[in-house]
């Protein structure tokens, strides 16, 4: 796919792509800012029909067709996108606030499986992350990356059941700051606590064994 011409424009491909990281980046923002809003709106069924607009921007804005996108998921993204799209279905349908507030459970929930899945069979998600920076990465790195992605089941196992008991027995207003506020600074940390780790502590010490 060409991205520029010869006089230095933007070509049609170049900008479905570019237009396509922006839905999708706009999805994965948007997401938080829904749940953290919901409790000011006092309509379950707008969230939901909200949550099951962003699921279909996120997977339209995959790379290429969506038919052939759909083709490319695992038994495993099929059914997390199931369960999710099937859970936004029913908040529409029968404007149910408990099954809005459940919706971030699920969404950890759905996480944990994609997460735990690539454990069992490899390679593991974060080194499929890896793998865009290092094409046959060190054993090193496999290990790293697999202990990194098992930290982050733990997260999300902790996190479905905490997002559970918050939508069970928190106001309406303390459940969507902890869910849609909270719980991505959480992320935050833990994104950035593993980075120092990693840049400061884990890549010397790969280094120094490696000069040895």
């Amino acid at each position: 796919m060409t991205v520029r011409s010869a006089h230095g424009l933007t070509e049609p491909g170049g900008a479905r792509a570019g237009a396509r990281g922006m839905l999708r980046l706009f999805a994965r923002l948007a997401y938080p800012v829904v749940i953290l809003c919901a409790w000011r709106w006092h309509s379950p069924r707008f969230v939901g029909l909200l949550l099951l607009a962003l699921l279909w921007m996120q997977r339209m804005s995959s790379t290429g067709p969506l038919a052939a996108t759909l083709r490319k998921l695992t038994p495993v993204d099929w059914a997390v996108a199931v369960t999710l799209n099937v859970a936004s279905v029913a908040i529409v349908f029968t404007n149910s606030d408990l099954l809005m507030r459940l919706y971030p459970s699920l969404v950890n929930l759905g996480l944990l499986v994609a997460f735990g899945a690539t454990l069992l069979k490899g390679p593991s998600m974060v080194e499929k992350f890896a793998r865009l920076t290092y094409a046959d990465p060190p054993a090193h790195i496999v290990r790293y990356t697999r202990r990194v992605t098992q930290l982050w089941c733990v997260f999300f196992a902790v996190n479905c059941v905490f997002s559970a008991w918050t939508a069970l027995a928190w106001s309406a207003r303390a459940w969507s700051l902890y869910n849609g506020a909270i719980a991505y600074a959480i992320i935050g940390a833990l994104l950035a606590g593993e980075f120092a780790w990693r840049r400061w502590i884990m890549l010397p010490r790969a280094a120094r064994r490696e000069a040895v």
